[in-house]
């Protein structure tokens, strides 16, 4: 084997794969665009083959085609994905529909219903640390059994994206604790390991993967995994993570106190600790490494939301160059955006306030509004969803030392600064920010033996810091109070109207 590096991050709208060597320069990247499927509102699917191997396989070949880097030069792989999703596999491990998306697909809520009157709501909570949400995978199983029962039948199986690329690579069913900690109310967070407690009521534990910590050897690529990638069979393939975990290793947020913000299609938190926190409007999830627990938190529409903006109300502006256009653009409005309050809930959303029915709301519009306050309420919309969960994270009694920016919304200064104004917090911005993909690498350097958890620390350094404008803060109180108030007072009209 050689000595460098292969991470691959499979995202919600594009995957991205590096080759790193064992000191953390970075030698290739490249990155490939899908789709996420909306067949009916609330529901979000992907082909697990057509894109999560499908992207596999490209960036493999890409990164690896001899000129000059072949599988032979890679000492180890890792794989992250967006999670938790639910996969269902038939005997000869082939999947049986597309992939269920993690809690941006709410197709559940009937069943969170079901299950916590079945179960007992309390009961639940005491076992697992947390409560049903559109992020939990047991509801979404039971939504199966009852709506697809033909598929239910000729499950064997059920799996994650990252799992279910890491069985491709090497023929093993793994999955990371972190990843499985959602798959509730399977998972006794007390011992890391599966449990019977309510496994007759939701899926036997033989369709589950075996449980591992993201750093450990999951398998070796098989032949058939090299064969279709360019990977020399044997490499070693860690058991790798969900992409927002991987993100936060790939700025060293991996202390406790530590606070990963991920600015991606969706907003991830994840706050390193050393002991479970329960609470009912965050999730409490075993860490990437042994010992570690992490409280963890998401907004369902983040980037997915600027996505959203540019493909339906900035049509006209070249795809290249749309998204520099816009925020030049919000950069030059107020704070406020004169006026303008949004609620970025798009697709329901998740912490802290776990509604599935939620919706977007934009308040306050005049003839004088233009495009550029609308792309800035967007933006403020979502910096005061990322107060919101900060300063739960606080009510719980938590502790925050740092928080650190990483995903392709960190790369915009003007949101940014926008989420450090709203909240009044500082972040730090890593020199290097290519995302989950290069946590996997140092992932995939821990399977290989090539690397110590120390190591991270040569890894990643710091190019600069975002500090809240004090005048810009006090701005923003009052209105993320409103934005708090018209949440609560507009809830019951969109449920109807949803």
């Amino acid at each position: 084997m050689g000595s460098l590096l292969l991470g691959i991050d499979v995202g919600t709208y594009s995957s991205k794969g590096v080759l790193v060597s064992a000191e953390g320069e970075v030698l290739r990247t490249h990155v490939v665009a899908h789709t996420m499927e909306v067949p009916r509102p609330g529901w979000a699917e992907q082909d697990a083959d057509a894109v999560w191997w499908g992207d596999l396989v490209e960036l493999c070949r890409m990164l690896l085609d001899g000129d000059p880097y072949s599988g032979a030069d890679v000492a180890g792989v890792a794989v992250s994905a967006i999670g938790a999703c639910l996969l269902p596999l038939d005997e000869r491990g082939r999947p049986l529909r597309k992939g269920i998306l993690y809690g941006v697909d709410t197709r559940a809520e009937e069943e969170i219903g079901l299950l916590n009157s079945s179960l007992g709501e309390e009961e639940v909570f005491r076992f697992s640390k947390m409560t049903f949400t559109s992020q939990a995978i047991g509801p979404k199983i039971v939504w199966l059994q009852r709506h697809e029962p033909d598929v239910w039948r000729r499950t064997k199986r059920l799996t994650t994206a990252s799992s279910y690329l890491v069985y491709r690579l090497t023929g093993e069913h793994a999955i990371d604790r972190h990843t499985a900690g959602h798959y509730m109310p399977l998972l006794d967070p007390a011992t890391g390991e599966w449990s019977e407690r309510f496994a007759e009521q939701v899926a036997p534990l033989s369709m589950l993967p075996r449980l591992g910590w993201s750093d450990e050897k999951a398998g070796e690529v098989s032949s058939a995994g090299a064969s279709e990638t360019g990977l020399m069979a044997g490499t070693p393939v860690a058991v790798g993570a969900v992409d927002a975990l991987s993100e936060a290793i790939s700025v060293g947020a991996v202390e406790p106190g530590d606070l990963m913000i991920m600015y991606g299609s969706t907003a991830f938190f994840i706050l390193v600790g050393e002991r479970p926190v329960p609470d009912r409007r965050t999730w409490s999830v075993p860490g990437a490494f042994a010992g570690q627990h992490n409280l963890a938190a998401g907004m369902a529409t983040t980037g997915s939301l600027t996505r959203w903006f540019r493909d339906e109300l900035a049509r006209e502006l070249p795809e290249e160059q749309a998204y520099g256009v816009l925020f030049e653009a919000a950069s030059r409005v107020a704070p406020g955006s004169e006026g303008l309050l949004m609620l970025p809930y798009f697709s329901g959303e998740r912490t802290p306030i776990n509604d599935a029915r939620a919706r977007g709301v934009i308040a306050g519009l005049s003839l004088s509004h233009t495009r550029e306050h609308l792309f800035r309420a967007v933006l403020e919309s979502v910096a005061y969803g990322i107060r919101h969960n900060l300063e739960t994270f606080r009510e719980m009694g938590a502790s925050i030392n740092r928080i650190v920016a990483v995903g392709g919304g960190a790369q915009s200064d003007v949101w940014l600064r926008i989420v450090s104004d709203v909240s009044g917090v500082s972040q730090i911005l890593p020199r290097q920010t290519i995302g989950a993909s290069y946590g996997d690498a140092f992932l995939a350097g821990r399977a290989a033996g090539l690397l110590e958890r120390a190591d991270l620390a040569n890894w990643v350094q710091v190019r600069e810091e975002i500090e809240p404008d004090g005048h810009r803060q006090a701005a923003y109180e009052p209105l993320y109070q409103d934005f708090l108030a018209l949440y609560r007072q507009t809830r019951e009209i969109v449920h109807r109207l949803g």
